[in-house]
């Protein structure tokens, strides 16, 4: 008769005194997603006004035989590019993921709470206000606005896993959405383009100066979320439930949501508004993965790097030269994809 851990799809390998429990289904689906997510950098990188071969791109990496001009497009502003387009679309679908467990409500997403809007309205206050600051600036200033929106919605909802708390977090995202619009109709029309381009979602200005702190703010909030993945689980079986198996529910919520505000700031202050992904990251990832938290995050985070990298790339290259910024190529298969998962929960809503 099978083991209780067989049955629920676990496998045990021993190596001498070490033993280890893992399940190869998950397992295999992120090594899937890792390999898709590498199969579309190594296409962004060959793909532009100037295809390159995948000789070249890997001789311009590694410092082998190539021209200067290949060295410059690959190093200077590709990779840069394809590199924050991974970190943000992984930063958005953890993000994604912890809000959907910390709400128990499938349709949540980082922009529930108005960390989005409050985020964007202080990044363009620094741009506008000060655009002699280094880039360095910006993550900081747009966490600072993501965790004040967020701190407003805990203070009015008093709750943070409740009905009261996502309807709390919608008006304020509201308030915040027409409070940039009266900042962006105030503002210098040449200000306005610029805003706008970003607004969308847009990775066009990606450089190397940028991707530190989003690295950093990123490797934080996926820690900390890693680290509290067994303590979510047992969250999910009920306040009582949890309590009585030792999990501060307290304790894990801030951790939990602080470190999705962290990531969705750094990512929105970086890259804009990039709609759709911190929803369909985490869906995707449960049909792909399924699991634990551990498996969610893991496959969240891949998951969302492919969106971001595969909607920039598109964007870049379906017009050449012209360039649609990220968020709209997402906003466009985003929609279908949110509709078609709707009526494929029409019985569960």
């Amino acid at each position: 008769m099978p083991a209780p851990a067989q049955i629920a799809g676990y496998r045990r390998i021993v190596l001498g005194p070490l033993s280890l429990r893992i399940r190869p289904r998950p397992l295999f689906a992120c090594g899937v997603l890792a390999l898709a997510l590498l199969a579309a950098a190594t296409w962004a990188l060959m793909r532009g006004s100037l295809p390159l071969p995948a000789g070249d791109v890997l001789a311009a990496l590694t410092g082998g035989r190539a021209t200067p001009q290949a060295v410059h497009i690959v190093r200077e502003v590709r990779l840069p590019r394809v590199l924050l387009a991974m970190l943000v679309g992984a930063m958005l679908g953890l993000a994604g993921a912890a809000m959907q467990t910390l709400t128990r409500n499938g349709l949540a997403d980082p922009g529930l709470i108005g960390v989005k809007e409050g985020a964007s309205i202080a990044v363009l206050i620094v741009v506008f206000g000060a655009p002699g600051l280094a880039l360095v600036w910006r993550p900081l200033a747009g966490m600072a606005g993501g965790l004040g929106a967020a701190l407003a919605v805990c203070l009015l909802a008093r709750d943070l896993s409740g009905l009261r708390f996502v309807l709390v977090g919608i008006g304020l995202s509201w308030l915040l959405s027409a409070a940039l619009l009266v900042f962006l109709t105030t503002a210098d029309i040449n200000d306005v383009e610029t805003a706008l381009v970003w607004l969308a979602g847009s990775l066009h200005a990606a450089a190397w100066p940028a991707l530190p702190g989003v690295a950093l703010w990123g490797t934080v909030g996926a820690l900390a979320l890693a680290f509290t993945a067994r303590a979510a689980d047992t969250a999910l079986l009920g306040d009582a439930a949890a309590r009585g198996l030792g999990v501060r529910l307290n304790g894990l919520n801030v951790v939990r949501l602080g470190s999705s505000v962290l990531m969705t700031a750094a990512a929105v202050s970086c890259a804009g508004s990039l709609g759709f992904v911190g929803l369909m990251a985490p869906h995707m990832a449960r049909l792909a993965v399924g699991g634990s938290q551990t498996a969610l995050l893991a496959g969240s985070a891949l998951m969302g790097g492919v969106m971001v990298l595969a909607a920039d790339t598109a964007g870049r290259l379906a017009f050449a030269p012209l360039q649609i910024p990220a968020g709209i190529v997402m906003a466009v298969f985003g929609v279908p994809a949110f509709l078609l998962m709707l009526w494929h929960r029409r019985d569960r809503l």
